[in-house]
């Protein structure tokens, strides 16, 4: 049992030391872009953000008059 535990808590501390050693190594290191908008190979596929997409959506309509 207390093996187990041992080495699962091995495989996070593992696996979170992997996963930041872009931000720990490299000066002033942070996380690429994670939103939809950041990436370049989905804006030239005109693949956006739909909460963008919504807000723009929403401004273009104009009111009804009455």
């Amino acid at each position: 049992m207390v093996k187990t535990l041992i080495f699962g808590i091995l495989i996070v501390a593992l696996s979170i030391l992997m996963l930041s050693v872009r931000i720990l190594l490299k000066k002033n290191g942070t996380f690429a872009g994670t939103h939809v908008s950041q990436s370049k190979a989905m804006r030239q596929q005109g693949i956006g953000c739909v909460q963008s997409q919504d807000f723009a959506a929403r401004h273009k309509r104009k009111p009804i008059k009455e």
